[in-house]
C-alpha cells in the first residue's frame, strides 16, 4: 500500500506511540508557532495556520486534528499555549472562533491529501487557501454570535488584514510538505 501522507512515508506502520509522539510533536509545534505573533486587535497575526496546515497535510486528517485538540487541551489545562503565552482564557476570548475552528482546518488539511487532492506544490497550495478561507467561518461566527460584532467590524478586525497572510501561509505550507516529498524521495 502506497503511502497516503509524509508521516506514514517516513514512518511506515505508526505504533500507538508513534502517534502520540506525532500529536505531541505536533501540538508543541502549533504552540510554538502561535508565540511568533504580530499584536494586531483583536486578533494577533500568527504563524499557528501555517504551523496547523502543516501538521495536517503532513499528518493526515485524524492525527492532524488529534494534534490540535492535544494543543486546545493544554491550553485548557493553563499551559501558555495560544498568542501571547495566554492559556485557557483564549478560549472564550475573541479568537476563540479561529481555535476551535483549528481542528477543521487541520482536518481538512488531511484530507485532502487522503483523497488526493492535495497533488504537487500548486494544488496542495490551492487546497491550503481553500482550508483557509474556511476557517472564517466558525472564526466570524464568534465575535458575530458571542461578541455581537457587526458585519464591518468583522470585515475590518477579524478577516481583512489576515487574507493576504494566509493565502501566503498556504503557499508556504505547500513548499515545506512538497520539499519534505522531494528530499524523501531523493534519499530513496
Amino acid at each position: 500500500m502506497r503511502a497516503q501522507t509524509l508521516t506514514q512515508a517516513l514512518n511506515g506502520h505508526d505504533t500507538l506511540l508513534r502517534k502520540a509522539g506525532l500529536i505531541l510533536g505536533g501540538s508543541l509545534f502549533i504552540a510554538l508557532a502561535a508565540q511568533v505573533s504580530v499584536p494586531f486587535f483583536p486578533v494577533p497575526l500568527t504563524l499557528s495556520t501555517l504551523a496547523i496546515l502543516i501538521v495536517g497535510l503532513t499528518f493526515g486528517s485524524r492525527l492532524g486534528a488529534a494534534a490540535v485538540l492535544a494543543y486546545l487541551a493544554q491550553g485548557a489545562m493553563g499551559l501558555p499555549v495560544f498568542a501571547g503565552g495566554l492559556n485557557g482564557v483564549a478560549l472564550v476570548g475573541p479568537t476563540a472562533g479561529f481555535l476551535y475552528g483549528f481542528v477543521g482546518m487541520a482536518w481538512l488539511a488531511g484530507l485532502a491529501v487522503e483523497r488526493g487532492l492535495a497533488r504537487g506544490p500548486v494544488l496542495t497550495a490551492l487546497c491550503g487557501i481553500v482550508i483557509s478561507a474556511l476557517l472564517y467561518i466558525p472564526g466570524l461566527a464568534w465575535p458575530a454570535l458571542a461578541l455581537g460584532k457587526s458585519a464591518p467590524d468583522l470585515w475590518a478586525y477579524w478577516m481583512a488584514p489576515f487574507l493576504l497572510g494566509d493565502a501566503v501561509k498556504a503557499v508556504i505550507a505547500a513548499m515545506v510538505v512538497w520539499g519534505g516529498w522531494t528530499a524523501l524521495r531523493a534519499r530513496r
